[in-house]
């Protein structure tokens, strides 16, 4: 892994076990204010469809979290969706979205 500090780590971590567990596309987590983290997959149902990083923040929105400090998404894509990016925005101006690949590797820092 790049060198990232500590709890930037952890997300990277996070969001590679919930890729992986659930064997989706995308996995992503992020931390809130508070430091409470939340992760989360790709929503892939018929009547709803969420990114991975469009799901962590809504948990955390859903749990009270007023701002995010950092966000990482593990996928294969090589970049990530502005409409993913914008969802992280609308909770923190210049917190770091990490993109990682499958191998924790960190790929690209928006």
């Amino acid at each position: 892994m790049t060198d990232i500090n500590p709890e930037d780590a952890k997300l990277v971590t996070l969001a590679r076990s919930v890729r992986a567990r659930n064997g989706a596309p995308e996995g992503a987590a992020v931390r809130d204010l508070d430091g409470r983290t939340y992760n989360a997959s790709t929503v892939a149902l018929p009547s709803l469809k969420l990114t991975a990083l469009q799901a962590a923040v809504a948990a955390a929105v859903s749990s009270g979290a007023e701002g995010l400090e950092a966000a990482v998404v593990v996928t294969d894509a090589g970049t990530l969706d502005e409409i993913s990016v914008k969802a992280v925005r609308d909770l923190t101006a210049n917190g770091p979205v990490f993109r990682a690949t499958q191998d924790g590797e960190i790929a690209e820092v928006i």
